[in-house]
């Protein structure tokens, strides 16, 4: 490993982080006395430069990562490439839905925050070492708590932060205590370094000791239970442009990092060239060494499931409504990360006949990515609502559909996708998961997780209807039209678009998603 190979394989975050200094110095040395909307624009569109600059960047790249000791420290392409330009594309999204907002005067500071936490996110998708991993946590954990933070005129922005700050530096020390104990039982912090060692040595109560540490960490990353706390008052107290971020980018990025971590370790010795008498004595011994790591996983995820969604039904504010909707896609997608088509029953004949492992990624990938881009949009709707009524409560989107109809038409078209309606891409996301899970096996839990996630949907479409009901047929108490500044209009336009297009021609994502790198 050289800096040459160093500045190639991070040419990307690189990009980003030019971009947030150009941001600061033309908005501190060249608008100062320019008026706030002036400052937003430019700011954002420098922020959107960016994200372009670093989107080249990883067009470019080429070889298979950063070694460091014959372990690879950073991927280049396949399922990083893939989250790393969700990410960019999201973050790209929400600045342009930022630029008719007022809720700073420090635009520059805020724009460079944000393509600074969103470095953090690519590096964390790209990183296979435990102290890369740790120090992209960090970088995008800071920046969100700083978004989150940005509405000093609000008192909810305020405790919001603090509460996200209070329980992310608990969830780090969690990660970082799990991080040392694997460095500690193998001398690695390499993943295929450890998973390699942990299989030739056997595992230890220290080493499940650890992966609770590690998966507590996560967890709070991504919301699920019972890491979940601070989720609902960070997405109703924090800025509308910095909840969607937290809410889209930081899940893509966290969900990789953990997609990541369980495709390294979670494995059939196949994936290490053992011939087929080794393969058959990996695949069993395997089986019982990461059982209670998978067993793990599906509890966080059924539990994550049934509370998110039973909560969100008591919701009165559409904020955090979507936070504990946020919730429960936690737990869909971690049921596709846990249920691997590696050794979930432990016969050679159903390795034999599963879904190859790809193919489970890329489910879990698609069902990321769109889940972000629909919920950007459904933030940038109750931003323009918020700001025109004040609150995000149900009843300030009364009779919207005369208000603002094309707000209500996107409105609709994003909510009946995450409650998987078809033919929008929400339905299509539910579906590749969930036949990736039930392509792993027919055995009694896969089934009974799939149909407690398909029963939990129902639940779900109940408290969409109720935002739905109110937008579309409950007369409106304020007849003042709802305008919204054409930037933002139109991106949710194009949001709203992409779903209904990608739901109507589900193939075309997955084929993009196939492109990144080979099928096995």
């Amino acid at each position: 490993m050289n800096y040459a190979d160093l500045f190639r394989v991070t040419l990307p975050e690189t990009a980003l982080e030019v971009a947030a200094l150009v941001v600061l110095v033309v908005d501190l040395a060249f608008l100062r006395k320019a008026a706030l909307k002036v400052r937003v624009a430019v700011a954002a569109l420098l922020g959107v430069a960016g994200c372009g600059a670093a989107l080249w960047a990883i067009s470019i790249q080429t070889g298979s990562g950063l070694f460091g000791n014959d372990f690879l420290l950073l991927t280049v392409g396949g399922s990083s490439a893939v989250a790393q330009v969700g990410i960019l594309i999201l973050t790209a999204t929400t600045l342009l839905l930022q630029i008719d907002s007022t809720f700073t005067k420090h635009v520059g500071e805020y724009v460079a925050v944000v393509l600074m936490a969103a470095s953090g996110g690519l590096l964390i998708a790209s990183a296979q070492d435990l102290l890369v991993i740790f120090v992209g946590l960090e970088l995008l954990s800071l920046g969100l708590y700083i978004l989150t933070a940005f509405a000093k005129s609000s008192g909810k922005s305020a405790e919001a932060a603090m509460k996200y700050y209070l329980f992310g530096g608990m969830s780090a020390a969690f990660l970082l205590f799990g991080f040392s104990y694997f460095y500690g039982l193998t001398g690695y912090t390499n993943l295929q370094a450890i998973e390699l060692t942990i299989f030739q040595t056997g595992p230890t109560p220290l080493f499940y000791v650890a992966w609770i540490l590690v998966v507590a960490g996560l967890g709070f990353k991504i919301a699920a239970v019972p890491f979940h706390l601070w989720a609902p008052d960070t997405y109703e107290g924090a800025p509308a442009p910095a909840a969607a971020f937290i809410a889209s980018v930081s899940k893509v990025a966290s969900f990789t990092l953990l997609l990541n971590i369980c495709h390294e370790w979670m494995v059939y010795g196949g994936e290490h060239g053992f011939d087929k008498a080794s393969n058959d004595w990996f695949f069993h011994h395997a089986a019982q060494i990461w059982a209670p790591l998978i067993t793990t996983l599906l509890v966080i995820a059924a539990a994550s499931m049934i509370v998110g969604n039973l909560a969100a039904l008591a919701q009165t504010s559409v904020r955090r409504l979507l936070a504990y909707s946020a919730i429960a896609h936690a737990g869909y997608i971690l049921l596709g990360i846990a249920i691997f088509p590696r050794f979930f029953d432990g016969s050679q004949d159903y390795l034999s006949n599963a879904i190859p492992p790809d193919h489970s990624t890329n489910a879990v990938l698609y069902y990321v990515l769109t889940y972000g881009l629909t919920v950007i949009g459904a933030f940038g709707v109750v931003s323009v609502v918020e700001r025109a009524t004040g609150s995000d409560k149900l009843d300030s989107f009364l009779g919207l559909h005369k208000r603002n109809p094309l707000l209500a038409a996107v409105l609709l078209v994003l909510f009946l996708s995450l409650a998987g309606i078809p033919p929008l891409v929400g339905f299509w996301a539910k579906f590749n998961l969930f036949a990736a899970v039930l392509g792993v096996s027919a055995g009694p839990v896969p089934f009974a997780l799939v149909s407690l996630a398909i029963a939990l949907s129902v639940v779900s479409l109940y408290y969409y209807l109720q935002v739905l009901k109110r937008v579309h047929v409950m007369p409106a108490i304020d007849q003042m039209p709802i305008k919204a500044h054409p930037v933002t209009l139109s991106a949710l336009l194009l949001i709203a678009a992409a779903v209904v297009v990608l739901g109507c021609f589900p193939a075309l994502l997955m084929r993009w998603i196939e492109s990144f790198y080979h099928v096995m």
